[in-house]
């Protein structure tokens, strides 16, 4: 039996944060950042069942050509993802009332839609990205065992040859195979980067001194087995680490709104965006 403080219900048997109750969650999850994009992904929706939040957290629960699908904002960082993904792999796979793993497990399907930055000159502003695998320069997976592929295990090990003077060790990541098939066959993949913040820890310099001046320098020219670093944000990794340690199939499509080698940001971000979920709801 789980303990109460390990798993802790809000009085009306909702999970504390997400204030979700099971029958609130669909198996099919798009996660968003930004709260105010849960409504901006529901509208296409035919019908919508429910809408809950707490704090940053907002969902809405519906049906789309008969399928039902949960959208919850995440808000930003692998601090929130290990929040939410605890929280929605608790909602399927543990009984509430006995707070006793089932004896049946429930894989979700987690989809991320969110912006980024790429890193390589090729990939233009307005690309929808999909990451293959996530390389999470954060410190959420210091305190997760998590099992890892002999690829996984091979970029770590050129990631620590490439970067020697991090003073953490990067964690890896992987896309759903199934997802990638679904959602990502047309589109250009790559190796995300996953910072714990926008502007220090992605190298931006706007008035400060930082650690790792040449961090976007060394990211662009990574290479392992023909694959690249793409480009930078603030969740995936997180995502990809702990539905692979959870055993649920996570895929994340970005839209991509600067380009950090070209120094330049796009003028009509909320367009890229809605092309971004409306790519994943077509093929939903």
């Amino acid at each position: 039996m789980i303990a109460d403080s390990e798993l802790i219900l809000n009085g009306d048997g909702s999970i504390y944060h997400l204030n979700l109750k099971p029958e609130d969650l669909a198996e099919t999850i798009i996660f968003v950042g930004d709260p105010d994009r849960v409504s901006i992904v529901s509208q296409y929706f035919d019908t919508l069942d429910v809408k809950k939040g707490k704090r940053e957290f907002i969902t809405h629960t519906g049906t789309l050509r008969g399928k039902r699908i949960s959208v919850i904002s995440t808000g930003i960082g692998t601090d929130n993802i290990d929040i939410v993904i605890n929280e929605i792999d608790a909602l399927v796979n543990i009984d509430f009332t006995t707070k006793v793993l089932k004896a049946k497990l429930t894989s979700l399907d987690i989809i991320r839609i969110g912006t980024s930055g790429s890193i390589q000159g090729n990939i233009a502003i307005g690309t929808i990205l999909a990451s293959e695998y996530a390389i999470g320069f954060d410190a959420l997976m210091q305190y997760y065992i998590k099992p890892y592929t002999d690829v996984e295990l091979r970029i770590k090990k050129e990631i620590a040859l490439q970067f020697p003077r991090l003073s953490f060790s990067p964690y890896v990541g992987k896309a759903s195979e199934r997802l990638i098939e679904k959602f990502a066959k047309d589109l250009p993949r790559g190796i995300t980067m996953t910072a714990p913040g926008f502007y220090g820890p992605q190298g931006r310099n706007v008035r400060s001194h930082n650690v790792y001046p040449d961090l976007i320098k060394t990211a662009n020219v990574f290479a392992m087995e023909g694959r690249r670093i793409t480009n930078l944000e603030m969740e995936t990794a997180g995502i990809y680490a702990l539905a692979n340690m959870f055993g649920h199939h996570a895929i994340s499509i970005n839209a991509i709104l600067a380009s950090r080698v070209n120094e330049q940001f796009c003028e009509n971000p909320q367009e890229i965006i809605d092309n971004a979920i409306r790519w994943v709801l077509d093929r939903i």
